[in-house]
């Protein structure tokens, strides 16, 4: 049963000329004060949700982005700040990427946060899909094989780490402690210090292959799983569903379908699903124009991608249209009604399932973000849960 309704916001710029004849997403830059901006914005969407009850604010770790798009270089930072301005609304690292850190420095700023803001912050973790990002920190991702087993290595670290225990590692990329003298003796094991209050520490993950080394890597750990694109590409969701399962099952856990994860969807609330596609169509656009060529949308041809990047091809390629994701379940557009009704197939469906994030594509303005948050909050959520949702604030 669906109990959890969360959102996600990455922090953007203001965006003009949106859509796939508008300007390329490369050629996007801002200035000083526009992209420090995005970060009062993170603040504002927050706030919102906080007022009317939601569950979960997930936000991504990203750098290096003078396009605008997404601006928040540090989840646990930003996350310590948004619980100091809101009062009840957990925050979710959607993902820290634990290539471009040192866990055991990772392992020591989320301990601070748990323990600082009473267990409000749910930790996650990703591989990471810029190049731009993940290779300037020192680390691969063009290499997916290296990237794969230093993330594997990393996320092992951090959990030995969590328990607050003296212990040590040696692995192919990290060798924790050194063997160095320290005060009259030599380093030999390590401790966290402060550790995690609670244990064990709720992680979550993004599912992109959905392979069995990846989810037995998640049932190892006890990680839960964010899905995204709802009920989009082909029974991709469901293979996930099924896949996750089985792994748990392995370790001899039993789980519910859906159980332990979360599908992602965007949405946008309109008088009609017409009018709906007709003014997210541009941001949905754009989103794919971000996305498309990061390994996010497999399905995307050479051909789509280059047109993409071209406002000129654009116009004669075809492309993923909005009207196809709505059709698909991954789009949520229309009258509240309707965003119940898909909502609660998806809960018959899925009889575990009890979360779902749902957020505006890229580049939807914050009026309209809020405003969507809003509807959503008052419309929406209270079928699911009889939630007494707060007035919108004047």
């Amino acid at each position: 049963m669906i109990t959890k309704f969360d959102s996600s916001y990455y922090g953007t710029t203001d965006m003009e000329n949106l859509g796939y004849t508008g300007t390329p997403i490369n050629d996007r830059r801002y200035s000083k004060e526009e992209l420090g901006n995005a970060l009062h914005k993170v603040v504002a969407y927050a706030k919102c949700m906080d007022e009317r009850g939601y569950n979960t604010f997930w936000m991504a770790e990203h750098h290096f982005q003078p396009e605008g798009t997404e601006l928040i270089p540090n989840l646990l930072m930003m996350a310590m700040h948004l619980c100091g301005v809101t009062k009840n609304i957990r925050i979710g690292c959607g993902f820290n990427i634990v290539p471009m850190w040192h866990p055991l420095r990772l392992a020591e700023d989320y301990a601070m946060a748990d323990i600082l803001t009473g267990g409000r912050v749910i930790f996650g973790v990703g591989r990471g899909y810029h190049t731009r990002e993940v290779e300037t920190f020192g680390a691969p991702l063009i290499d997916q094989n290296a990237n794969r087993e230093m993330f594997e290595e990393g996320v092992e670290v951090l959990f030995k780490a969590f328990e607050g225990k003296s212990f040590s590692h040696k692995g192919k990329y990290y060798t924790i402690p050194p063997e160095v003298p320290y005060r009259g003796y030599t380093l030999k094991e390590i401790t966290l210090v402060p550790a995690p209050e609670r244990l064990p520490v709720e992680c979550w993950q993004p599912i992109q292959s959905g392979s069995d080394r990846a989810f037995d890597f998640m049932a190892k750990y006890g990680i839960r799983g964010v899905i995204g694109g709802g009920s989009a590409e082909g029974g991709a969701v469901e293979r996930h569903m099924l896949g996750f399962q089985a792994a748990y099952a392995r370790r001899g856990i039993s789980l519910e379908l859906g159980e332990r994860l979360a599908l992602g969807y965007q949405f946008h609330i309109a008088p009609s699903r017409e009018q709906a596609m007709r003014e997210a169509g541009p941001h949905y656009e754009e989103n794919m124009k971000m996305f498309g060529e990061l390994r996010l949308v497999r399905a995307l041809t050479d051909e789509q991608i280059a047109a993409m990047r071209d406002p000129r091809l654009a116009a004669t390629t075809k492309l993923p249209r909005i009207e196809d994701a709505v059709k698909a379940g991954g789009f949520l557009a229309g009258p509240p009604e309707d965003i119940v009704e898909q909502l609660k197939a998806v809960e018959q469906r899925y009889p575990g399932l009890d979360r779902v994030i749902c957020a505006t594509p890229l580049g939807t303005p914050l009026n309209v973000q809020l405003a969507d948050l809003d509807r959503f909050a008052k419309e929406v959520i209270p079928a699911f849960r009889g939630a007494k949702i707060a007035a919108a604030a004047e």
